[in-house]
């Protein structure tokens, strides 16, 4: 008996459609999978090959070790590779920072006992008192390789998709000036900091899903200049926070005199407590003013670095015996003389020093006001006694 004319056949159509429907989902999964893992891959791949064509250029740019150096070239570090040279390796060998030390050194050693990588760590400070060192010595107690980036140059998630998925169980990812990371690549570092996934987005629009890609337990260190503009559910998530103080002439004192033992620096101990108390509590000025006082007893002495040589070239470099700069000091003038100590608005004594106001307020004014030269009050900065005794002891 044949069929009546349009009765289906077999399977009806609702089932057929759902059928093709669902065969049609399942591969639209698999296919945006698959562009997932392969965009993965491809960002490997780019890295890869950014590091290779990196290091021919650093290869074709040092030269080769078998070749001589000309007897006028002395066999010294640039000042580009003094920083790594000096930076030491272990906590025993990390001068100062009492309380930051002492805590990483239980927490490591804990960590190390029950064989898991360390809790995230945050430090806070001032810049210059060694947040990247400590970093670094943090993987090396652990025993892990080191990685570093800089927030400013993550401008999406992508950007992070490869120096994840590249860590090792463990591994030491650290992140300087963490303050400055966009909230979508904080929204996308969450589940990698806390389950061990990160969380890829697929397609736009109606098809877009999310694909989890797992990665391996590490520790994130995070550095920052300004605490308060983390957000509050980025510092919860770190274990540890550690806020890193300024150094004592002393502990300045010691590490200058250990860094010029190991650039073969003939330095005397009155001359290393002159620089470190010129450094203003911060161990990279005190390099920095090292150098500078290599230079001078190189060039207009014997190469030995005494009290004299030292008092020479800081009146060149223009830093004083209280470490104020010649920025400071005109800062200082235009407050007293020109606006008889204040109070005065900000934009005001940045127009007469013909300085951008955000310069003032971010490189002069905090030492002069750790010094207690200045006060910032509701109606401007103002000059305190302090400073008008100062500039009548020494006007120069």
């Amino acid at each position: 008996m044949c069929p009546k004319k349009g009765r289906s056949i077999g399977h009806p159509r609702p089932f057929l459609e759902y059928h093709r429907f669902c065969t049609s989902a399942r591969s639209f999964v698999h296919l945006a999978e698959t562009k997932a893992t392969m965009s993965v891959f491809e960002i490997r791949l780019d890295d890869h090959a950014s590091s290779k064509r990196k290091a021919r250029r650093r290869s074709a740019s040092v030269p080769d070790a078998s070749e001589p150096v000309p007897e006028n070239q002395p066999a010294r570090l640039a000042d580009d590779e003094l920083d790594p040279a000096l930076r030491p390796k272990r906590l025993e060998d990390f001068i100062g920072q009492p309380q930051v030390t002492e805590l990483l050194s239980v927490a490591i050693e804990a960590a190390k006992q029950r064989g898991e990588p360390l809790d995230h760590l945050l430090f806070y400070g001032p810049p210059g008192l060694g947040k990247t060192t400590i970093a670094q010595i943090v993987a090396n107690e652990m025993g892990v390789a080191y990685h570093a980036i800089s927030a400013p140059a993550i401008e999406k998630p992508g950007d992070l998709v490869a120096a994840l998925t590249t860590l090792q169980y463990g591994d030491v990812l650290f992140i300087d000036e963490i303050h400055r990371l966009k909230p979508i690549v904080e929204e996308f570092l969450y589940p990698a900091m806390e389950d061990g996934r990160i969380d890829i987005r697929v397609e736009e629009g109606p098809r877009a899903h999310t694909v989890s890609l797992p990665v391996n337990r590490f520790t994130l260190i995070g550095a920052t200049t300004r605490l308060g503009m983390l957000t509050a559910p980025l510092r919860a998530r770190f274990g540890l926070v550690c806020r890193l103080d300024f150094y004592s002439p002393e502990d300045l004192t010691t590490i200058l005199c250990r860094n010029a033992n190991l650039l073969g620096i003939d330095l005397t101990s009155d001359a290393a407590l002159e620089l470190a108390r010129r450094a203003r509590g911060t161990p990279r000025i005190a390099n920095r003013l090292l150098r500078r006082a290599r230079d001078y007893a190189t060039v207009r002495g014997n190469g030995v670095i005494d009290l004299e040589a030292v008092r020479e070239a800081m009146a060149i470099v223009g830093v004083d015996e209280h470490g104020l700069t010649e920025s400071d000091r005109s800062y200082l003038r235009a407050l007293l003389d020109l606006y008889d100590g204040g109070p005065v608005g900000l934009k005001t004594l940045a127009a007469a020093l013909n300085e951008d106001p955000q310069t003032l307020e971010d490189a002069v004014e905090p030492f002069l006001i750790q010094l207690g030269l200045i006060e910032r009050t509701p109606r401007g900065r103002r000059a305190t006694s302090a400073a008008e005794s100062w500039f009548a002891e020494d006007p120069a």
